[in-house]
């Protein structure tokens, strides 16, 4: 066995994973790129651009990930996506939650700490809470009420549920060519969408599409082939380095915020290392705060009143347990875990839609109340 510096490939890891949260800060700064800010424009204005902007990085995310399948790089198995498992309740329940705490406080996960890094102290407080209730779902009061009621339904499979592994059962296709098919297919028919109109290949939107889905396909390689030790030297067993769940990771911003949290309270106890997550926390609020400090475009911003404050807690506790409970956000499933092509994945994507959809309605039923 070759020896390897654990040490010294967990920093490469950690730098690179850093690195690349900061350029998506940056990306997302720089092109107003946001789920939320999606779903908005939709509705109020009629106005795809932004949607257009997820959708392709969608696209780029699906190609990427599964063309790295096909070269025997990654596997979908080896993410917490891909479990046979199909949590299929738990997906769509807490997608919902989430999608209707992001509209309350203003943005998901992502957009949160790219506005941290801009000065919005709302953001902020957004985060606490949202980390605060994320930790009691993963471990606390709010994980025991979730591991008994919709986690308790599900549908076994055979085998993994991502669908090139179902595919590949179905068909005794190999895993490495449906992968490679169905990527193409399915990423490609998210590209042309993106792509049919022309402010879908605008300058800033081609920027959000492309540079936010090569980030995700970055940090699954920076993971699951950068990081991976086929046989630790400690533990003589497969490892994939600086990841919480212990498998191959790339960005989410639900559990990450939790990790942070319990990072920072607990920093000097030795057994809390930094990891993937909560280094991508970091990077994007430097990499947001380092374009608005450049462009002049860093502002200080608080609550308006306290129906404002009232919304953003409410929609941080959510998101909080809404992204734990459906495994990730808009950028957890809706990019990272679309990517490998997981069923769970998909569920959990419409469960956010429907919740953010129907937030937005609850706001205009609010507004025509009060003329």
């Amino acid at each position: 066995m070759q020896d390897i510096d654990i040490s010294a490939l967990t920093s490469q890891v950690l730098w690179a994973a850093f690195a690349l949260a900061a350029v998506f800060g940056a990306i997302a700064q720089r092109t107003h790129f946001c789920t939320m800010g999606a779903v908005s424009d939709i509705v109020t204005m009629g106005d795809w651009t932004r949607m257009r902007m997820w959708v392709m990085a969608m696209g780029v995310a699906i190609v990427g990930f599964n063309a790295m399948v096909a070269a025997g790089w990654v596997s979908a198995s080896n993410t917490i996506y891909a479990s046979p498992r199909v949590l299929w309740l738990s997906a769509l329940v807490g997608g919902g939650l989430f999608g209707f705490g992001m509209v309350l406080a203003s943005g998901c996960g992502s957009k949160t700490l790219v506005r941290i890094g801009a000065g919005n102290l709302k953001s902020l407080v957004v985060f606490v809470v949202l980390g605060l209730a994320a930790f009691a779902t993963l471990r606390g009061i709010t994980a025991v009420l979730r591991v008994r009621t919709v986690d308790t339904v599900s549908i076994q499979l055979d085998g993994p549920q991502d669908l090139p592994s179902l595919m590949s059962a179905a068909t005794g296709w190999e895993l490495s060519t449906a992968a490679l098919a169905l990527g193409l297919l399915i990423g490609g028919a998210c590209l042309a969408w993106a792509w049919a109109r022309p402010e879908g290949r605008s300058g800033n939107t081609l920027l959000a599409g492309l540079g936010t889905g090569a980030v995700i396909v970055g940090m699954w390689w920076v993971s699951g082939r950068l990081g991976f030790v086929a046989e630790h030297p400690d533990t003589l067993e497969a490892t994939f380095l600086a990841t919480n769940s212990q498998r191959m990771e790339s960005m989410s911003f639900v559990a990450p915020y939790a990790y942070t949290l319990d990072w920072l309270i607990y920093f000097s106890d030795t057994s809390k290392a930094l990891t993937l997550g909560i280094v991508s926390c970091a990077g994007v609020i430097v990499g947001s705060a380092a374009y608005a400090l450049a462009t002049r475009s860093f502002r200080w911003e608080g609550f308006r009143d306290a129906e404002d404050t009232a919304n953003h807690l409410v929609g941080a506790v959510l998101m909080g347990v809404g992204g734990v409970t459906a495994i990730g956000c808009t950028v957890g499933q809706g990019l990272s875990g679309l990517s490998t092509l997981s069923v769970g994945s998909f569920l959990a994507l419409a469960g956010i839609l429907a919740g953010a959809r129907l937030a937005f309605k609850y706001q205009m039923w609010r507004l025509e109340r009060m003329v």
